[in-house]
């Protein structure tokens, strides 16, 4: 089937119906595991959990499981896990961020508080960590381990380059290789374990999840800034009143002159930034091609991503995974 031929719901649709069965069981973990005694363990994880999103990653685990000959079964508690990975790190991110959104709702810190989102994050990971362990399975859980601790590094230098317009386009691809492609990696690679692959037919599944997570989070960082047409919306320019140094901005200062670069230091990180500053930067972002020249780099992580699927066999199962290449870059269309 030629993938090129979908939209991006089309692929999803058919990634969804491939896991479905899997994703049956994996809910089903996931319920059970957000139980607790303490009321607001359960209502905060639900919250979230429930709030929408496509689970993208723990699907990448399934399917990257099915890809081969022998699954285990310990599919599920990874992709399980992963999932807890992954928000647990929305769970902390907003209160770093101090974020009042998310996926359209207002933030788990905005109606529980700090602290309590920080806990619950930490309850999800440690759950996360219980269901690696389950599977007895130590090369795996060293894999989504090492990933916990390099998303952390990752959002920790995020920081720290927050506002800095010194920030290198090396810079950026160290920390989004960090805090995004590192759990994309992780989910592609502990599913290919599962599915009882080579160690490096195990490696380039990895390498397609980790060029895949690369190219996502390029995407996203573009669609902050309303898309290619930089449209502006509800939630356009959070990255920017948080001082988050993402590739449009970063790319665009390489072209602008003293005076827009200035005004540029005075938007980032700025909490009261209004539509008509916004305006003013989308502008110069557009005028130097901060975010044509993003999706360029997206693409080429994509392209990559399909690459990293060369070893394998044509299949319906590679064709949804090379489509998922193109839907993750076809969002900011």
């Amino acid at each position: 089937m030629d993938t090129q031929l979908e939209t991006g719901e089309e692929v999803i649709a058919r990634l969804m119906e491939v896991t479905a069965t899997d994703m049956e069981a994996v809910n089903g973990q996931i319920l059970e595991r957000v139980r607790s005694h303490v009321a607001m363990v359960p209502e905060i994880s639900s919250y979230l959990i429930e709030a929408g999103g496509k689970r993208l990653r723990p699907m990448l685990t399934l399917i990257s499981a099915r890809m081969f000959a022998h699954p285990n079964g310990n599919q599920i508690n990874y992709a399980a896990a992963v999932e807890f990975m992954h928000n647990a790190t929305l769970l902390h991110d907003d209160v770093v961020d101090e974020s009042e959104m998310r996926r359209g709702q207002p933030a788990a810190r905005k109606i529980w508080g700090n602290q309590a989102s920080v806990l619950v994050g930490d309850f999800l990971l440690g759950q996360a960590f219980m269901m690696m362990v389950e599977t007895g399975d130590l090369t795996a859980l060293r894999t989504l381990s090492e990933a916990a601790a390099v998303i952390a590094e990752g959002e920790v230098f995020q920081l720290a380059r927050a506002g800095k317009l010194d920030t290198s386009e090396k810079d950026y691809m160290e920390i989004i290789t960090a805090k995004t492609a590192t759990l994309f990696e992780a989910a592609t690679r502990v599913g290919a374990m599962a599915g009882g692959a080579t160690r490096d037919q195990q490696d380039a599944m990895a390498l397609y999840g980790r060029e895949l997570g690369l190219a996502f989070q390029i995407v996203d960082d573009v669609l902050d800034y309303g898309g290619v047409r930089g449209d502006m919306g509800k939630n356009t320019g959070d990255d920017l009143r948080e001082g988050k140094m993402t590739l449009p901005i970063i790319l665009a200062l390489k072209e602008a002159d003293g005076k827009e670069r200035d005004f540029l230091a005075s938007a980032l990180g700025n909490g009261a930034a209004d539509e008509q500053m916004l305006a003013r930067v989308l502008d110069i972002l557009q005028r130097y091609g901060g975010l044509d020249a993003a999706i360029a780099r997206a693409l080429d992580h994509a392209l990559k991503a399909r690459e990293a699927l060369a070893p394998f066999a044509p299949s319906g199962l590679r064709d949804i995974l090379e489509g998922i290449t193109q839907y993750c870059v076809a969002r900011v269309s």
